[in-house]
């Protein structure tokens, strides 16, 4: 479970805003059916209703039939701004909780478990109010040893079963500030099982299972210290806001308080705030709203409503000096600069801020874009917003290039805002910025995610009760002038900001939350409650699964000698053009260079700058992306400027021309993006996985050495780039145009030679054998250590498909999963675990298996030899087995690929020797399926085999005594990794 929301919102549906002049068409209006009164906003898109029950709380509801799915919310107006000063991170802690169970689900005997429970709550009191390291020890070791009773009779995971058996997916949850939000994407025949679940769920939770579960708080926490961004986050909240909890009080808490909780004052939040009127239930999808809300009323009628207390937020007093901050750590070094604006119910505030944040970078034609990202000034830059309730924090980042100082890429940022209140931008762009607003509209509505999402916003933020300024947010936007941003920029930005250096260094102030002894605990795999049985057995309407047909399902057409590919968009009047061509990096270590350069070139007509703001006018896009064996150009936007882009893409593809000080720059920023995949662990990690997938030479570093890359030349990247269309590559259409007015049209503006080029011979990466273990190490300033199992098997079979995908189900791939259930739940060993036989894309590939445990370094032997005894020996569980099926069957049977991702999938099936859709053989073969072959397939790919461990950490936290356990160890250098 996350603690920072996802920004998955698009800017459009996110954020709450209002004009003056409100549109007529956007009026709040009041409806009645199935025996509920309703209000909604006229010309709404998303036609949210908004029900009011009887007990305070607020549902609501978006209906969209592209899919039989439906996303559901269920939120509270409660994040880590409600914590008690005295026990911060008190929220997040409730979160996990409510993921344990009640009395009726979660557990064997709730009557013998219930003394236990009592018990340890009032040790975790005595342990709250302890001190002195000794009596703590003896305190703590009576809860482990009693926290092992009462997993005797506790249901592990019963909670996340019971959703994986309806076939719900994405199962998760975040605490943020100002909320808790529980989030589920269910079938849309398992309504009734859902919002049953979810009722018992909220009626009375269960703190079962807690010291496993504040051990994997713990070992979040640990992994926040690693990340040098969540540090530069909190850093730069913290001096922002020095009185208001925005500043003061973390989301996942301080040491001092994780390492004290106490069970009484979390029940105490809980009654406090998981109260209906401080509430909301949100679902976006395929159901029918008046047979939902009548359930929503009758299964949580039971809830009471009470009188919250919401944070009283103290006024921050002016910033009248920049206020500097500095943060050492192992990443790469960069800048944030940060503005206190008026918070999202400040409305005029927001959508002038939603302006100027695009007028500075909106991707292309931004002052941050074409004066510094297009200029190659810095590596890279932008501007982001966090519009909070109270305040919007307003922010500006940048990284430094080679040989470049923080200072300079700051006063590179403030230069652009000198701009902006001077008023030195085109008064057009906002006309383009509205245009492209109605582009995100049109893709935003698509998603049941981000409708659901910006809905659960708009009640976080105001209740709900400004839907109508929310819905007419393009128009308000279009109202703005000019002169509005100028004042608003001139009113709010000067010397009044926060700069956070972020410096590459040791960190002298790190600490870690040290691992406790804990004893591991039962989990009962086998034992269903009697509530999940009835969960299991209410009946549901089955739903259908539909198949592809590639024959029926796209439609192809030739063009000279490219092949194309069509689906029409019946939906809307966006169009999406691509040209995929059989050749990338692996054929020519300079395309992926080639591409990059050319968002950087001119022609004889234009200059960069101009392409770019002209793609921004029209509300198109382009892109070149190159990867190892397929180079894609994708071209997308609104179809009634189709013409205008692919011709202005076409002109600048064919026409391009070699810009040297635009080339010097691309290789200083990528020697730069180099030095800083260095000092990164997430790339260091990926670099030790290749290694241990192919040997020493792999497609990872498979990279144009410092030689190759000083020797590049514009010409022969411009001539590169002329010659693209010449190679063999497939025309892709999405979009409401016929296939034959499409295919005329990418006719008579795409330049397709009689007879193609054929592409230059691809090198080849043969995947390694592993005949004996062996340890890769790569050291790294870190207070956790990562572990990845490495492990090549045999061919491609797609036979094999329905198994493999049981297995992965049932052994490793989710919360329910023998692996998550036994590493993380029994042992409390790591905070992210998991397991996977991986498919190859090509059939003449081979499969692999993965594995993962990121714990602290102090945990790692005990987390290896936990991962170690469940590759070896696979645990049987008829029950979770089941579970696993029904849960493929329902994903198979909800699941609908449509739009242009039929054509991928057909692509997709091409490069593994297919020609149908597999998933109906998939589906055909779950029933026939179970432990036997589940445990074959495990002792024949998995069991006592050799393995490559991967190993990040640091020399300082690991012994290389223990890891010569495991295997001969290897210290992979940097250079080995990454292939510069």
């Amino acid at each position: 479970m996350t603690i920072f929301k996802r920004v998955l919102l698009l800017l459009l549906l996110s954020c709450t805003l209002h004009v003056a002049h409100a549109q007529d068409k956007y009026q709040w209006k009041e409806g009645s059916s199935g025996g509920y009164t309703y209000r909604y906003v006229t010309d709404d898109p998303m036609q949210a209703r908004f029900y009011t029950l009887k007990n305070g709380l607020t549902v609501v509801l978006s209906v969209n039939k592209k899919e039989p799915r439906i996303q559901t919310l269920i939120g509270v107006r409660a994040g880590s701004n409600s914590d008690p000063a005295d026990h911060t991170g008190l929220a997040h802690y409730l979160e996990h909780l409510l993921f344990k169970g009640t009395n009726k689900f979660g557990s064997l005997d709730w009557e013998k478990e219930k003394a236990y429970l009592s018990e340890i709550e009032g040790l975790y009191d005595t342990y709250n109010h302890t001190s002195g390291p000794d009596a703590r020890k003896a305190v703590y070791h009576r809860i482990d040893s009693v926290s092992g009773l009462a997993a005797k009779y506790a249901i592990a995971n019963e909670y996340d079963k019971m959703m994986t058996g309806m076939g719900a997916q994405g199962t998760n949850a975040h605490t943020w500030v100002e909320e808790t939000i529980y989030e589920e994407d269910i079938p849309s025949n398992a309504v009734d099982k859902y919002l049953a679940v979810q009722a018992e769920r909220f009626r009375e939770p269960v703190f079962r299972l807690f010291h496993t579960e504040l051990e994997a708080v713990y070992e979040e926490k640990n992994r926040g210290l690693d990340n040098d961004g969540r540090k530069m986050y909190e850093t730069m909240l913290a001096a922002l806001f020095p009185t208001h909890n925005y500043g003061q009080q973390s989301t996942i808490g301080t040491i001092e308080h994780l390492k004290n909780p106490n069970l009484k004052v979390i029940r105490d939040f809980y009654d406090a705030y998981y109260v209906p009127n401080n509430m909301a239930i949100v679902m976006a999808g395929d159901f029918d709203p008046d047979y939902v809300i009548k359930k929503i009323d009758e299964d949580f009628a039971y809830m009471q409503p009470k009188q919250v207390q919401e944070y009283k937020a103290p006024q921050e007093k002016p910033i009248e000096a920049p206020i500097v901050k500095e943060v050492f750590g192992p990443d790469a070094e960069n800048v944030f600069l940060a503005f206190r604006m008026p918070g999202a119910l400040d409305a005029r505030s927001a959508v002038l801020l939603n302006v100027m944040g695009q007028i500075l970078n909106n991707g292309k034609a931004g002052l941050l874009d074409l004066n510094i990202n297009k200029q190659q000034k810095v590596l890279n830059a932008g501007v982001g917003q966090l519009p909070w309730k109270d305040y919007t924090v307003f922010y500006l980042s940048g990284k430094a290039k080679q040989g470049q100082t923080l200072e300079e890429v700051k006063d590179l940022l403030l230069g652009q805002l000198e701009i902006l209140k001077k008023g030195e931008f085109d008064e057009t762009l906002v006309k383009a910025i509205v245009n492209n607003a109605k582009l995100s509209e049109l893709q935003g509505l698509e998603s049941n995610n981000n409708r659901a999402n910006a809905i659960m916003d708009a009640f976080i933020k105001h209740r709900g009760q400004q839907w109508e300024h929310d819905v007419e947010m393009v128009d308000a936007m279009g109202q703005v002038t000019k002169q509005q941003i100028v004042d608003f920029a001139n009113k709010y930005i000067g010397d009044n900001y926060v700069l956070v250096y972020k410096r590459k260094g040791e960190d002298k102030n790190i600490q870690k939350v040290e691992k406790p002894a804990i004893t591991p605990v039962a989990v009962n795999r086998e034992a269903q409650s009697p509530f999940l049985q009835r969960i299991a057995a209410m009946p549901a309407t089955p739903v259908k699964p539909q198949w592809l047909d590639y024959d029926k399902d796209i439609q192809k057409s030739k063009i000279g000698p490219a092949e194309m590919l069509y689906v029409q968009n019946k939906n809307n009047e966006l169009f999406r053009l691509y040209y995929r061509f059989d050749m990338g990096a692996w054929n020519n270590k300079k395309l992926p260079m080639a591409a990059q350069y050319l968002q950087f070139l001119g022609t004889d007509k234009y200059t960069t700058e101009e392409i770019s703001k002209e793609f921004y006018n029209i509300a198109c896009n382009f892109n070149v992306a190159s990867g190892t064996d397929v180079t894609t150009i994708t071209i997308s936007g609104l179809q009634e400027n189709f013409d205008k882009a692919v011709t202005l893409f076409e002109h600048l593809l064919t026409h391009c021309q070699p810009n040297e000080e635009a080339l010097a720059a691309l290789k200083g920023r990528l020697q730069k993006a180099r030095t800083d995949n260095k000092l990164s662990k997430v790339a260091i990690m990926r670099g030790l996985v290749q290694y241990a997938m192919y040997g020493p030479r792999n497609p990872y570093n498979n990279q144009l050495s410092q030689q190759e890359l000083e020797g590049l030349t514009s010409k022969e990247l411009v001539d590169m780039l002329h010659q693209l269309p010449s190679y063999k590559h497939t025309v892709i259409y999405y979009g409401p145009q016929t296939l034959a007015a499409a295919a005329d049209a990418v006719k008579q503006l795409h330049t397709i030679p009689a007879a193609f080029t054929a592409a230059p011979k691809p090198v080849t990466f043969a995947k390694s054998s592993q005949a004996k273990n062996q340890v890769l190490f790569a050291d790294y300033d870190m207070v956790q250590a990562e572990v990845n199992w490495l492990r090549n098997t045999g061919g491609y079979n797609p036979s094999n498909t329905a198994v493999i995908d049981l297995f992965n189900n049932y052994f490793g791939g989710g919360m329910g999963s023998i692996v998550f259930q036994t590493i993380r739940e029994s042992k409390a060993l790591a905070y992210s675990t998991y397991a996977f036989y991986v498919t190859p894309d090509k059939k003449e590939d081979r499969y692999s298996v993965v594995a993962y445990v990121g714990s602290q370094a102090d945990k790692m032997n005990e987390a290896i030899g936990g991962m170690n005894e469940l590759l070896n020996d696979i645990p049987r569980s008829d029950k979770l087995l089941e579970t696993a099926k029904e849960s493929m069957k329902q994903n198979i049977e909800t699941e609908r690929i449509t739009q242009d991702g039929i054509i991928f999938s057909y692509l997709a099936a091409q490069k593994l020797g297919l020609s149908t859709d597999y998933r109906k053989q998939v589906y055909a073969a779950i029933d026939n399926l179970g432990f036997d072959q589940v445990k074959q397939f495990h002792d024949q790919n998995l069991a006592n085999k050799p393995y490559t461990y991967c190993v990040l950490g640091s020399e300082k936290r690991i012994s290389m005594d223990d890891l010569k356990k495991y295997g001969e160890v290897k210290k992979v250098s940097l250079e080995e990794l990454f292939g510069y």
